[in-house]
């Protein structure tokens, strides 16, 4: 099995090895990898030992691992091991309480939730039946964020959700700054629901109308340019809110018929239909590499068997709801995508800030996508096509099992757990603490291939770790080459403009969406997220999240700021 680091080993006896009735571990993580590939096997028909033994290479090599309801879950009783879930949320309390309890219960099993609170009449519309007036949307999401606080996923992490309210409702005003209180909503990502009409008439300076959802009728009107400067001016205060481009999204929706996709998961990497849930999982890219080369076979190899395995959680799976069940099995939605991107450049030595690697993310993930849709091809051959493929999109293309079969998630805890980079993200830091995943723990971290670089250069000694523990680069570190400066370089030394080309290049060849967060420095501008945003509609991406360093008090990642720790740097 691939060593496991401190952190990784931390954050396995915390959150994901099993406990007996007294909280004490009962297994290894050589005995978790084992459970959860010899369940996920169980559905298959033939050759169930064969396949077992498959998933459990790829999980002990750290080449792959599954979202974390999977790992936490797998061979319990009712393990429900889906990581994302969107609910609708209708204009009536029963509605709104429904579903309030179907996320707490989805919640609990390890789940985030994704939900558009669009369809509710605003605050203080009338209401005939009572003769009352309405709270509105905002209220109810805080009356969702104090339910999801006091209901931890799985008991293990904290609850997830994502809140979209549409360009177009009338209290769209107040539902942009509802998180510029830090101590507002705080177990809720936003995004604003844009329309590319709206994005036509902030272009051509015209006036914009918020209409009622109920009655239809305009609520008000004013200058779109005058949303779209609140939007850019938040997020560029607090970070909230990012941007879900509904229009794109339900362009590329693979099955229309159903309806227009209206949410995404709690990150954004799944617009999803209402109730359906998606199973995600991640190719570790800094494992691909052999003689600072992509070992195409190798990655061909991991593709096909993690698409198997993702797909058998559809069968294997226990659904807290039964339209859950209903259109996850119809519609066999599944999300392969990828972490260590930033170390697999570093280890080509080819600079993230590059159009090299923007070249390369699009060659990658047009393969990654290539080899899933065959996958699912031949699944759909041994298994069968999903129930509703005849209607899809895709029916007069290739014969797919799934949906959709990518999607670029965060993988934030288990990028920890296989030792490598976030995501498509480049590196945060060389040396940073990463806090609020496990309860108040920090964990301190140093990237393994810098100290590896620095250590085979002579330059692994005292003033260069003081230099990092305090900037977190070498930017400003005069004894080290340009070169390796470039190719080290931090998320926000690096241009704005190639953290977009890089979602771009990875959307390309993701049916489903990408989840990104452009990490940019404490001096950018209001004007700087205005042509973040701008671009990334015009680049066809499906939504856009930025985070300006420092702009919250509490933040999960952070540069250390000191000039020195005890910790092994042997």
């Amino acid at each position: 099995m691939s060593v496991l680091t401190t952190n990784a080993k931390e954050i396995l006896r915390d959150r994901y090895l099993l406990k007996d009735n007294d909280g004490k571990i009962v297994e290894t993580p050589h005995q978790l990898f084992k459970r959860v590939a010899n369940f996920v096997a169980s559905i298959e028909k033939d050759n169930k030992t064969y396949w077992a033994n498959n998933f459990y290479q790829l999980l002990k090599n750290l080449d792959f691992l599954p979202n974390s309801p999977t790992l936490m879950n797998a061979g319990l009783p009712k393990g429900q091991l889906s990581a994302c879930f969107v609910l609708p949320i209708h204009d009536s309390l029963n509605s709104i309480f429904t579903t309030l309890k179907n996320a707490a219960l989805i919640h609990q099993s390890g789940g985030g939730t994704g939900f558009n609170f669009s369809n509710l009449r605003p605050k203080d519309d009338y209401i005939a039946s009572s003769g009352g007036c309405s709270s509105g949307p905002i209220a109810f999401m805080k009356i969702y964020d104090a339910a999801t606080e006091n209901v931890k996923q799985g008991g293990k992490r904290r609850g997830a959700n994502m809140g979209i309210l549409n360009i177009d409702h009338p209290d769209i005003e107040s539902f942009i700054i509802s998180k510029s209180n830090e101590k507002e909503l705080q177990n809720f990502n936003i995004s604003v629901g844009v329309s590319d009409r709206f994005m036509d008439a902030v272009r051509d300076n015209n006036n914009w109308k918020l209409i009622n959802p109920k009655t239809k009728k305009v609520e008000k009107e004013l200058k779109a340019t005058k949303l779209w400067q609140l939007i850019v001016k938040e997020a560029w205060k607090t970070g909230d809110p990012g941007i879900v481009f509904l229009d794109t999204i339900n362009k590329h929706n693979p099955t229309p018929y159903l309806g227009k996709i209206v949410s995404t998961n709690p990150c954004g990497e799944l617009p999803l239909l209402a109730y359906e849930s998606c199973n995600l999982g991640s190719v570790n890219l800094s494992n691909m590499i052999t003689e600072k080369k992509i070992d195409w076979n190798k990655l061909n190899d991991i593709i096909t068997t993690a698409i198997r395995f993702l797909d058998n959680i559809i069968d294997v799976n226990y659904y807290l709801l039964p339209e859950i069940k209903s259109i996850t099995k119809k519609n066999r939605k599944i999300g392969l995508g990828v972490m260590g991107w930033a170390e697999m450049l570093i280890k080509l030595e080819i600079p993230y800030a590059s159009l090299k690697a923007v070249d390369l993310a699009e060659k990658l993930m047009k393969f990654i996508q290539e080899k899933s849709y065959e996958t699912s091809v031949q699944l759909a051959k041994e298994k069968g096509l999903s129930p509703l493929f005849i209607n899809s999109a895709y029916f007069n293309k290739s014969p797919l099992r799934n949906a959709t079969c990518n999607s670029i998630a965060p993988t934030g805890t288990i990028s920890v757990i296989a030792n490598t980079t976030y995501s498509i993200e480049p590196l945060f830091a060389l040396a940073y603490k990463r806090t609020g995943i496990l309860g108040g723990k920090t964990q301190i971290e140093v990237n393994s291939l810098f100290k590896e670089k620095m250590k085979k250069s002579g330059l692994w000694y005292k003033a260069l770790k003081q230099h990092i523990f305090k900037n977190g680069s070498i930017k400003d570190f005069k004894n080290v080459s340009t070169d390796i400066k470039k190719i080290f370089k931090t998320s926000l030394e690096i241009p704005f403009k190639y953290h977009l080309l890089h979602q771009k290049a990875f959307q390309k060849y993701t049916d489903n969406a990408v989840s990104k967060t452009i990490n940019l420095p404490k001096n950018t501008t209001i004007k700087d997220i205005t042509e973040i945003y701008w671009t990334a509609w015009e680049y066809g991406l499906k939504g856009i999240t930025v985070y300006r360093y420092g702009s919250r008090n509490e933040q999960i990642l952070q540069k250390c700021n000191f000039d020195n720790l005890k910790i092994d740097c042997q």
